[in-house]
């Protein structure tokens, strides 16, 4: 064991606790049965069978108010592996559940035997017909398939609130619709074709002229069972009434009986049969859609009145008016809201009673949308809108800024508002469908229902289709407030189906918490039907076991998570999973809403059991150590939820006093460090990469990896020992090289000037001079310490960084220039905490431009481009994420070559300054994508502007990422 590893112990809380009720039990600390992880291992293989408690408990939530803990957790990489793993349950009567993103509200995602994880390798997109159709793998994201198709002017027609993170199989597995589907643009009415996996093994492509030729050989009974079926239902008149009737508002709940009226076949009946089956009949594997255009022409108001019954009574004009989507959000929704970067402050102060309707038409061009507009402003004229704050002004606009605001409002609808809910209670996300003409009544019945049950929801929906969800919070711990929950759902229910013959799940599917009410709406008959299709297509049961179908009536009370109190920057979180898809490790150890959900179960131990001893042990390296820190989980996050801010205070618990001492003792003598350190870099080019790898590799192997970083070839030669020369005088801004710049030069085999060299040249040539301070060297950003927690260290260097640069821009009168995204980022933000109330002041009166910014918005316009290369690929940094200037990038990029490729896997390489030397595999993990679609083409230029993250790109793709001002000063040479 390597001398200097912390102590996991180190990070246990600090408070006495009681264990919880849903707490995982002592029994289970040593994760799955040791007969199950081995007969798996043997068919599977070591690599895809996850059995530690800490896989367990992160695979054990989703975005769902349930929780239920895997006995295993698999991460299938192929069919080969999908099919084994069903084999092995049929032959050990075992039960599996599919996972993908784990978005789901109503814990179809969830399983209390086999979880099998079929996001990790099911990733993909293939744009067919000039981007008409797009064949989608289960595992890829909604955005990621849409950002596939925006080039061809075409999207996916179901467009979830969950879009970021949900991916194409939860989708069709839940027949999931979003904002403007309704029921023409779902799952069900745009999906051409899939390849699926039944129960049985067999594989079916329902595009396969033979598939139903294949299918009558391989599975008679099972043919002979639907067609008897769409017999029965054919032949039954009212129940074919019924069922058509059904499906004519927006309605998830049960199975779609309708695929037996539209199918005329095995195969077309079961196409239609999977979109919404919840992982019960099979595995999606792949999907062929059709897509609908992306109109690009779009105007939209976010219009205000003094209640919901009255905002749900607009609704019909702008249906009629031709909207493309109609969204409500009721006062507590829209006041939840202010917690969204972006949202009016003064939404805060709106009154409770207030709503108001999101309305957006979209046309192919000016002479559409005009025409749209005039019809808006004629139903808008027949309105009374309310204006109750400042803010509020009920007009159309086309501003993208604006419109953009109004949807990250009416997304966050449930991350926000759950973010305000109580601490340490559960939040339910109920999701229910009228008939649109009924919306007003609907609403006026449902504030009554919420009072009368002393709930205070939060109500939003898609208004145009009679779609509206509200949101519960209660303590799933406490027996009162989950028999008040439950009276309330019973009455729901009852009021749902016999007042308004309504759906009572519209989109979100009907998981675990509608399945006891699902006869309430259908009836024994059509129950009955969906009972004998589980029976025919999964006759032993092996899928989803009480997931759709459950005959407790208490089956939507069991299961329920509590919540319990965690550290203050993430207790908000409601485990949606939007961070995933962002997070660099989430491929490799855990994602943010993971190291969260390990930590609640934590708390949800006593004090020392043998579960949170487990759970702590792997904790360090799963969740601490390999977190990249960049906190791109607080921009995906629609409440701002920083995880990686909680791992960096992690890592400062863990600190001794001594490491401390030593960290402080390093940033007061940091221009000896800087020196030596630059020195060190010259002497390795003599030594040899292969001696430096040996000798790093014994010295991480004697004291621990997170202490020694790993020798990489990539790692360029040292910087000049002097920085080029300037001039005070004539300078109209104060350049900063980052300490990174000072100790490293260009990669091997770039010739020409150094970053630093290119800036001065860049800024002379253009009549705006810069001038770097003579005593730079032993400053840096901070951001060394801060990523690692060291917050003595920090708070030396961040008061030192902030009063040198107040001296040289004479008090903020000059601005101060940085070479660096991430120190930019550092400078501009990440020290405020550590300063003392002086130099906050001092800070203040900065101004901190990055680098990027400065060249395009200073430079560029005075520069003459003398030559371009062919083409470009960028790498946006984390950092150019957080200042919001990724596009100053490609602009540079757009002055130096003739094409700019954005990957549109690009993300957080996890290099985050010496991490990916010290956890080369994260950065392996985090860049595999973004690697993959760059060495996919040829490229003349690989550009950045952060010099640790383009050595991880380095290693990534095997091609010289450099800053592109380097190529931009190349580009403009005389």
């Amino acid at each position: 064991m390597p001398v200097r590893e912390p102590n996991p112990q180190s990070l246990r809380a600090g408070t006495k606790r009681r264990a919880a009720p849903d707490r995982v039990p002592d029994l289970q600390a040593r994760g799955t049965p040791k007969h199950l992880r081995e007969e798996l291992v043997a068919v599977l293989g070591p690599g895809k069978v996850l059995s530690k408690v800490s896989d367990l408990v992160r695979y054990a939530s989703d975005a769902s108010p349930y929780r239920f803990l895997p006995q295993v957790v698999v991460v299938a990489e192929d069919l080969d592996d999908i099919s084994a793993v069903l084999s092995y349950a049929h032959g050990k009567g075992r039960e599996v559940v599919f996972r993908a993103a784990g978005t789901s509200l109503n814990g179809q995602a969830q399983g209390e035997d086999i979880l099998v994880d079929v996001r990790r390798h099911w990733a993909g997109v293939e744009v067919l017909d000039g981007g008409a159709r797009a064949r989608i793998r289960p595992g890829t994201t909604v955005v990621r398939a849409n950002a596939a198709l925006a080039p061809y002017g075409r999207v996916l027609g179901p467009d979830p609130a969950s879009a970021l993170a949900c991916t194409i199989g939860g989708v069709v597995a839940n027949n999931a619709s979003g904002m403007t589907a309704g029921t023409t643009r779902n799952s069900y009415r745009t999906l051409a074709s899939l390849t699926f996996v039944l129960p049985s093994g067999t594989v079916v492509d329902t595009a396969d002229p033979a598939a139903d030729e294949e299918l009558a050989r391989a599975e008679p009974r099972l043919c002979a069972g639907l067609m008897a079926l769409k017999a029965e239902i054919e032949a039954d008149p009212e129940l074919t009434a019924r069922i058509r009737a059904k499906y004519a508002i927006k309605n998830t709940n049960g199975y779609r009986l309708d695929a037996f009226l539209d199918g005329a076949t095995p195969v077309e009946i079961l196409r239609g049969l999977m979109v919404g089956s919840e992982g019960t009949f099979g595995f999606i594997a792949e999907t062929v859609f059709d897509t609908v255009p992306l109109d690009r022409m779009v105007s939209t108001a976010l219009l205000f009145f003094p209640s919901l019954p009255a905002a749900a009574a607009a609704v019909p004009g702008f249906n009629e008016a031709g909207a493309l989507a109609v969204e409500l959000m009721d006062g507590n929704t829209l006041r939840a809201s202010v917690s969204v970067p972006g949202v009016p402050g003064d939404w805060a102060e709106l009154p409770k009673e207030t709503a108001a309707l999101l309305v957006e038409f979209r046309a192919p061009d000016e002479a559409g949308l005009r025409a749209y507009e005039e019809a808006a402003a004629a139903v808008l004229a027949d309105l009374e809108p309310v204006a109750p704050v400042a803010s509020v002004d009920n007009a159309f606009t086309r501003d993208p800024g604006t419109i953009g605001g109004y949807w990250k409002a009416r997304r966050a609808f449930v991350t926000a508002v759950g973010g305000s809910r109580p601490s340490g209670t559960t939040l339910i996300a109920e999701d229910f469908a009228v008939p649109p003409e009924r919306l007003a009544e609907a609403c006026a019945e449902l504030l009554d229902l919420q009072a009368r049950h002393g709930f205070d929801a939060a109500v939003a929906g898609h208004a145009a289709h009679g779609n509206l969800h509200f949101l519960l919070a209660f303590d799933a711990g406490d027996p009162a407030d989950v028999e008040r929950y439950a009276s309330f759902m019973d009455e729901f229910c009852k009021l749902t189906v016999e007042r308004f013959d309504g759906s009572l799940k519209a989109e979100h599917a009907t998981g675990r918490n509608i399945a006891p009410f699902l006869e309430l709406e259908w009836g024994p008959r059509a129950t009955e039907l969906m009972w004998r299709t589980k029976e025919v297509i999964d006759p032993d049961g092996v899928l989803a076991p009480r997931i759709v179908l459950d005959r407790d009536p208490q089956a939507h009370l069991r299961g329920l998570k509590t919540i319990p109190t965690v550290e203050a920057v993430a207790d908000p979180c409601i485990e949606c999973g939007f961070c995933e898809p962002t997070c660099p490790s989430h491929d490799l150890t855990t994602t943010p809403r993971q190291r969260i959900v390990l930590r609640r179960e934590m708390m949800r131990q006593a004090d020392g059991s043998p579960v949170e001893t487990a759970l702590l042990e792997s904790y360090g390296y799963d969740a601490v150590d390999t977190c990249a820190g960049d906190s791109t989980c607080a921009l995906a996050c629609p409440v701002g939820i920083d995880t990686g801010a909680m791992m960096k205070a992690f890592r400062h618990e863990r600190h001794s006093p001594a490491e401390e001492r030593v960290a402080a003792l390093a940033a007061s003598r940091f221009k000896a460090v800087e020196a030596s350190a630059r020195l060190a870099v010259a002497a390795a080019a003599r030594m040899g990469d292969g001696f430096l790898a040996s000798v790093t590799g014994l010295a991480r192997r004697a004291a621990r990896p997170d202490l020694v970083p790993e020798w990489l070839p990539e790692i360029p030669g040292a910087a000049g020992r002097r920085l080029p020369r300037t001039h005070r005088p004539a300078a109209v801004a104060v350049y900063y090289p980052a300490c990174v710049n000072r100790i490293f030069g260009n990669p091997e085999g770039l010739d020409g000037p150094s970053l630093p060299e290119a800036v001065v040249a860049l800024s002379a040539r253009a009549g705006r001079p810069v001038w770097i301070p003579d005593d730079v060297a032993g400053t840096c950003c901070a951001t060394i310490w801060h990523s690692k927690g060291y917050e003595r260290g920090d708070e030396v260097m961040a008061n030192r960084i902030v009063a040198a640069a107040w001296g040289w821009t004479a008090g903020g009168r000059l601005p101060l220039v940085v070479d660096a995204s991430s120190c930019t980022l550092g400078i501009a933000r990440e020290v405020v905490p550590y300063l003392t109330d002086e130099n906050r002041e001092l800070h203040a009166e900065l101004t901190v431009v990055d680098s990027l910014v400065w060249a395009a918005d200073e430079l560029l316009p005075r520069l003459d481009v003398r030559r371009r290369a062919g083409s470009a690929v960028v790498h946006p940094t984390c950092s150019m994420r957080h200042l919001g200037d990724e596009e100053k990038l490609t602009e540079l990029a757009g002055a130096c070559a003739e094409e700019v490729v954005v990957p549109v896997d690009a993300g957080c390489c996890a290099f985050a300054g010496d991490r990916g030397m010290l956890h080369p595999e994260l950065t392996a993990s985090a860049t595999a994508r973004e690697a993959a679609e760059v060495t996919a083409h040829p490229f003349d230029l690989h550009l950045s502007a952060n010099r640790m993250c383009e050595v991880g790109m380095d290693r990534a793709t095997g091609r010289t990422y450099y800053s592109a001002l380097i190529a931009l000063e190349h580009a403009t040479r005389p």
